[in-house]
Parts: structure tokens; C-alpha cells; sequence
């Protein structure tokens, strides 16, 4: 089992930045398929950004690239998205999400299907 629990959310002003923060419990992330999704209200979940097993491979929605980051710190069992120069279609509620054991250790998994875990999620507010 993997717990994963997300911080960092909050209100800020369009252009602002933050960095949401994913620590998981009782697995190490570093053999697994991490990514971020956000779902607005009445809208489906849909895929932010994603990095592939082996570390190797990041993707983007192509509405994020250039502006958010995803990474991994294996060390800390933590994954993270730097979000910068945010936009007020970014408000959402963020959700990290690990696929593990991951169905391939060299793609990106982008649909929430391929995710076996989930956080509960964080709010990300951006007013105009």
C-alpha cells in the first residue's frame, strides 16, 4: 500500500507561484509512475504532468509547459509541482497520484486509469 498526502495549495493572485508538495508513506516513490491532475468544478480529472518511472521521462499538458515542473525526491519519498506564472483556469483541487508497480518504467502514464494511488487532493485557487 501507498499513502500519499498533498500540501502546499492555497489562494494567490494570477503571476504568483507555488509548489505543491506530495509525501508518500509505505512504499518508496523511486520504482514508481508519479503524476499530478487537477479537477476543477464540473469538470473531469485531467492530467497535469507526469514523470516516468525510471526518472527518465516527463510529460506536460500542453497548457502547463513552461510553467509547471514536476520532480522527485527520492530521499524524502516526495514529489513535487512548481507552479509558476499561474493563471486563473489553473484553479483546482490538485491530486498526485502514484502507479505502482509501475505498468512501465519508461512511459509516462497520463490518464487516471493507469494510477493506482491517490492523495486526497489540494485546493489551488488564483484569482484575477
Amino acid at each position: 500500500q501507498v499513502q500519499l498526502v498533498e500540501s502546499g495549495g492555497g489562494l494567490v493572485q494570477a503571476g504568483a507561484s507555488l509548489t505543491l508538495s506530495c509525501a508518500a508513506s509505505g512504499r518508496t516513490f523511486s520504482n514508481a509512475g508519479v503524476g499530478w491532475f487537477r479537477q476543477a468544478p464540473g469538470k473531469e480529472r485531467e492530467f497535469v504532468a507526469g514523470r516516468s518511472a525510471n526518472g527518465a521521462r516527463t510529460d506536460y499538458r500542453d497548457s502547463v509547459k513552461g510553467r509547471f515542473t514536476i520532480s522527485r525526491d527520492n530521499a524524502k519519498n516526495t514529489l513535487y509541482l512548481q507552479m509558476n506564472s499561474l493563471k486563473p483556469e489553473d484553479t483546482a483541487v490538485y491530486y498526485c497520484a502514484a502507479d505502482y508497480p509501475s505498468r512501465s518504467s519508461v512511459l509516462v502514464a497520463i490518464t487516471p486509469y493507469e494510477y493506482d494511488y491517490w492523495g486526497q487532493g489540494t485546493q489551488v485557487t488564483v484569482s484575477s
